[in-house]
């Protein structure tokens, strides 16, 4: 079941184009804006039979195809641990005046062991809240639990780092009133072909799946849709 070739007119996972934006429809929002590390970024190997763009792009486009007018900005960087967002994206964002800002990141500060957790503790609090403070609606995500599956046992040692990101993700996201969309128990993370070739980053398929989990968890934030 879980090996089962797809493309993205047929995963019952993905929206299609037409019924993500009509879930969007009526979206208030005019300035959105992305920074982080690559999760963030949307980086990934393509995959047959879906499109080439990340989730961020993907989420921007349906944004756009309901307001034309949107302006979009996407800072993340490849790499980038919490502290280069504080200080090298941070303040981009800021300028750019969002009133929708989604932050991701955390995974390259406890990626090899001696991160900090603490220390990503108190930069997670500082960016959730100079975006917060901002009023504009925040988003982030935690990252899935695709280390069950056997291509991934050579990544397997991350698993436990990768928890305690997503339970920091988790508090500091309570702490600021953002929206949090869970991917840890997600079925998609079953998925063989989830993973590119690096084993740390999802195929555009998986992007396409938090593109439209993205989309779900935001239309219920439209008033219209209350």
């Amino acid at each position: 079941m879980h090996n089962t070739i797809r493309t993205e007119a047929d995963d019952p996972l993905v929206l299609s184009a037409p019924e993500a934006q009509q879930r969007l429809a009526g979206a208030p929002w005019q300035r959105f804006a992305v920074l982080g590390d690559s999760i963030a970024r949307g980086v990934g190997d393509p995959s047959p039979g879906y499109g080439t763009r990340g989730w961020a792009d993907r989420l921007a486009g349906h944004l756009t195809a309901v307001n034309p007018a949107l302006a979009y900005l996407n800072t993340a960087a490849v790499g980038a641990t919490s502290t280069q967002v504080l200080t090298e994206q941070l303040p981009r964002i800021l300028d750019f005046e969002p009133d929708l800002v989604h932050l991701s990141c955390g995974g390259n500060d406890l990626f090899h062991p001696g991160g900090d957790p603490d220390e990503l503790r108190a930069n997670l609090d500082t960016l959730f809240d100079a975006v917060s403070a901002t009023g504009a609606q925040v988003t982030t995500f935690t990252v899935a639990d695709v280390w069950t599956v056997e291509r991934l046992a050579p990544m397997r040692p991350m698993r436990p780092r990768m928890a305690q990101l997503n339970d920091i993700i988790r508090t500091v996201a309570d702490r600021h009133g953002a929206l949090l969309v869970e991917f840890w128990d997600h079925p998609l993370r079953l998925r063989e072909n989830l993973m590119s070739a690096d084993l740390i980053h999802f195929t555009t398929s998986g992007h396409a799946v938090v593109a439209t989990e993205m989309v779900r968890a935001l239309s219920d934030r439209i008033p219209a849709h209350r």
